[in-house]
């Protein structure tokens, strides 16, 4: 049996990121990954769907300056295979880059389904270029970075062509002239608003009384504007009732908010309706594990994110709420993981301080507690606003949007919601005043640039802090 100090099941985000610190305080490690390192975000998810979604962006760009600032720029067509081999080199260069990474650190990756056969103990089958399988033993810990899978519906089975998941959008053949996409949240939105900027008609529906649920209701009444100003149909407080595949697309009934029933007919089906654990063939009752209901495997102390069977410690997606199933929230607990095996004193995650973004056009992005959760928890709430369309940056990009900033009466700040252009490139300043328990007046004294999107933070601070120019 090969021994090593760390063994990790599954080389996504939160895989090999708990792999390369380990090595990097002196640890053994080996990696155990049935597919490739990277995982979804790599592969499937985080990294080629915002390739595409620049390619989007470029279009809509190129309207933009047609329509609004008189350069006579037209797009004659979307040459898919070559957006497709764009993409695809972007991501196999970040995959060369990873794999490198971990050779470099002496991360032993052996390719391979792994199941567990005990505590420490792990069976490797399939092993790639190698009959037979490999028995593997952990002297200090075993970690589950397993990940998740798109959530199906019950008689809508994936297809690859008209009823794709999130996982497989992407790789469908060619653009199609029109999407019916079911979930609101983050994945669906930036979907549906790929498809639209590439000019499909857009259908986008989501259960809950708002798209974006999880942000704040505000954010929430921004996003669906801009959506609807860009010609996306968003039905908010719907539900599917039937769908049917034909041979040219899909025909779906949808019963409205109003308690209509709305017929929908579209070339492409795209479920987005959440994502669910992967623990297929692990067998974690071998090393006395449990999973909930949901799937998810439940940490004894969220500190050192260790399950009840010691030296067993559980990262990203399989991990339940308050872990937010994302890519640089499990970078933060892979950190985490590795630090408490290698004996080094680490922090918890913080996870209200872990940014969250929507790259849509426009974009969402938060840290903190919105304010109704503010409201929830006890807190007595103050809030700001203001329009992006109040400074002069803002009105160039023209898309709108907002900065909302929730504190505590007199005290700290909870939260800081935008949505409008490119907010994913202004939060992480963001993350820093919540996370150290900044109050307004704190921020108020330094100086956002002129003329950016963000002094619009700024001068929501200064009238927090009673110091607004431009106070209503």
């Amino acid at each position: 049996m090969d021994t090593a100090d760390v063994i990790v099941i599954g080389g996504g985000t939160g895989g090999y990121s708990t792999a390369l610190r380990a090595a990097a305080l002196g640890l053994q490690v080996v990696l155990v990954e049935r597919d490739k390192v990277g995982g979804t975000c790599l592969h499937r998810g985080c990294i080629p769907s915002k390739a595409m979604l620049h390619a989007a962006e470029l279009v809509d760009g190129i309207a933009e300056a047609r329509d609004r600032w008189g350069v006579k720029a037209t797009v004659d067509a979307v040459d898919w295979s070559a957006l497709v081999a764009t993409r695809d080199d972007i991501v196999a260069r970040n995959h060369r880059g990873v794999g490198a990474h971990l050779t470099r650190a002496g991360v032993r990756v052996i390719e391979g389904s792994a199941r567990l056969t005990g505590p420490r103990s792990v069976r490797v089958e399939g092993v790639h270029g190698e009959p037979g399988v490999r028995d593997l033993c952990a002297r200090r810990g075993l970690v589950l970075a397993t990940g998740s899978r798109p959530r199906t519906l019950p008689g809508l089975e994936p297809d690859g062509r008209r009823v794709v998941t999130s996982d497989d959008a992407l790789f469908a053949p060619g653009l199609p002239a029109s999407v019916l996409v079911l979930g609101g949240g983050a994945i669906g939105v930036e979907y549906a608003s790929f498809h639209r900027s590439l000019g499909a008609e857009v259908t986008l529906v989501e259960a809950a009384d708002r798209i974006v649920p999880l942000e704040d209701a505000e954010v929430s009444r921004h996003l669906a504007r801009g959506l609807k100003k860009r010609g996306i149909d968003v039905r908010a407080g719907a539900r599917l009732l039937d769908a049917e595949v034909l041979g040219d697309g899909v025909r779906a009934r949808v019963r409205t908010a109003r308690g209509e029933t709305l017929t929908v007919e579209a070339e492409r089906l795209l479920v987005a309706v959440g994502r669910v654990p992967v623990t297929d063939g692990l067998d974690v009752a071998a090393a006395g594990l449990v999973t909930d209901a949901r799937g998810f495997v439940e940490p004894a102390r969220w500190d050192r994110l260790e399950t009840a069977v010691p030296g067993v410690h559980v990262v990203g997606d399989l991990l339940p709420p308050p872990s937010l199933g994302l890519a640089h929230a499990s970078f933060a607990e892979g950190l985490l993981v590795a630090e408490t095996l290698a004996g080094v004193a680490s922090a918890p995650v913080d996870y209200t301080a872990v940014p969250r973004v929507t790259y849509s056009s426009p974009q969402t992005a938060a840290v903190g507690l919105s304010e109704a959760e503010a409201r929830a928890r006890g807190h007595e709430v103050e809030t700001g606003t203001m329009p992006l369309t109040a400074v002069a940056k803002g009105m160039v990009h023209g898309q709108g949007g907002m900065v909302k900033v929730v504190t505590e009466t007199g005290g700290r700040v909870l939260g800081v919601h935008l949505v409008g252009p490119h907010v994913s490139e202004m939060i992480a300043g963001s993350q820093l005043i919540v996370g150290w328990d900044a109050e307004p007046s704190d921020v108020a004294r330094h100086v956002h640039p002129h003329p950016t999107l963000s002094e619009a933070i700024g001068e929501v601070f200064l009238t927090l802090a009673g110091r607004g120019l431009h106070q209503q």
